[in-house]
């Protein structure tokens, strides 16, 4: 397949899939983009956070700050 036309696919079909995924979710209003911001994604990224720190922790994967042994 010619490159010109190889490029030109690739737009149409990233085109199809941005206008497909616009299409299908609703839009969210600002007070609700807030809500779901504070009140689910925050407190998400706290205990994902702390698992990820606790894992690293049990199997003594931390990095040695500062050159200490």
């Amino acid at each position: 397949m010619p490159g010109p036309l190889w490029l030109i696919f690739k737009i149409l079909f990233c085109l199809f899939v941005f206008i497909w995924i616009r299409a299908t979710f609703p839009r969210f209003r600002y007070d609700q983009l807030m809500r779901l911001g504070w009140k689910v994604f925050l407190p998400l990224s706290l205990v994902w956070m702390i698992a990820t720190a606790g894992f690293l922790m049990a199997t003594g994967l931390l990095p040695q700050v500062g050159g200490v042994n």
